[in-house]
């Protein structure tokens, strides 16, 4: 079986508003929580409390996203700002 090789270069990432992404994703995690606790009898007469725990799971995800995407960003700012470029703007 010969080896696959691309016939072409992988194209640039795209960058956009990661920390505005991340902070909105994580709102909506955290608003779906808060709306499906007052039916948590609801979920639990039909074995389907998880639903709520997977919400608040992704809130507290989205906080470490929200300080790594941060972190990313300014470090990128950081690695611009010391080679002399301009920045990359804000999104």
């Amino acid at each position: 079986m010969a080896k696959w090789t691309p016939k072409h270069e992988a194209p640039e990432p795209l960058e956009g508003p990661v920390v505005a992404t991340i902070v909105g994703g994580t709102i909506l995690w955290f608003v779906l929580f808060l709306v499906q606790v007052p039916f948590y009898d609801w979920y639990d007469d039909r074995d389907l409390t998880w639903w709520i725990w997977t919400c608040l799971a992704g809130a507290g995800l989205g906080l470490i996203g929200i300080w790594y995407v941060r972190k990313r960003d300014a470090a990128i700012k950081r690695a611009a700002a010391s080679r002399g470029e301009a920045p990359p703007p804000s999104k």
